[in-house]
């Protein structure tokens, strides 16, 4: 699964981490050596893609969101092509190595604030019909659940670093908008009378707060000045190796 903090995403389990991550190999002498690629469709894409289909078909995703994935895979290919080539036959090696522990921590968390309770949050909201609480959760989810997708396409399709590190920067930071929209609307839920159960009311402004300073914290503390830095320190340095 995917976010923006994994050695070539932004949330990735541990053991996806482990077994999918790393598509180079060194022999007995250092050199590197290519690994083949995953195929498409991993299970984690599989999923994402039916969270995508499913709220999709539900009527709560907008056009605006709709064009911004499109947008995404185009613009994806195009910079590609005429700004971050893929030097390699085989793709860069991890920005962060194999196994983190810390890392890891910090992926299973964020899958957990991002994915897991909103999709929770949103099928009791079925049964709570709670309306205006899933349509406001909903473009996030849908957002995340497109960026796990696209991230699996630019790690399996052997886009070059910069490329798989601008997928979790681009939907970071549109996520965080739809994010302050849920949280205003669970505070709004107040003034428009909210009659359903007071312990969702609070659960879910308790979810998009916690979203919200998880997914502020992952860009303006990790992506900008951590992720983005060391992966292009990788492309540049192997591009210049290339050369010589």
């Amino acid at each position: 699964m995917s976010g923006g903090v994994g050695p070539s995403s932004d949330i990735r389990l541990p053991k996806e981490e482990e077994t999918i991550t790393h598509t180079t190999a060194f022999t007995k002498e250092g050199t590197q050596k290519p690994q083949p690629r995953r195929g498409f469709f991993t299970f984690q894409q599989l999923n994402a893609l039916a969270v995508i289909i499913v709220l999709s078909a539900s009527g709560m995703v907008s056009i605006e969101d709709f064009g911004f994935v499109l947008f995404s895979l185009i613009y994806m290919y195009f910079i590609s092509r005429v700004a971050f080539p893929s030097i390699h036959s085989y793709s860069d090696p991890p920005v962060f190595g194999q196994r983190n522990r810390i890392l890891s921590l910090y992926v299973f968390i964020g899958a957990l604030v991002g994915l897991f309770f909103p999709i929770a949050y949103i099928f009791e909201g079925i049964f709570e019909e709670d309306k205006e609480g899933i349509k406001a959760a909903a473009p996030h989810v849908f957002l995340l659940a497109a960026q796990i997708f696209m991230e699996g396409v630019s790690f399996s399709g052997g886009f070059s670093l910069p490329i798989r590190v601008f997928v979790p920067v681009f939907y970071n930071s549109r996520r965080i908008f739809t994010i302050v929209e849920w949280f205003r609307s669970e505070i709004n839920k107040v003034e428009m009378e909210y009659g359903g159960n007071t312990r969702r009311l609070y659960v879910g402004r308790a979810l998009a707060l916690a979203n919200m300073a998880f997914w502020c914290f992952n860009l303006f503390g990790f992506l900008l000045p951590v992720y983005l830095p060391k992966a292009f320190k990788i492309y540049y340095s192997s591009a210049h190796k290339a050369k010589d």
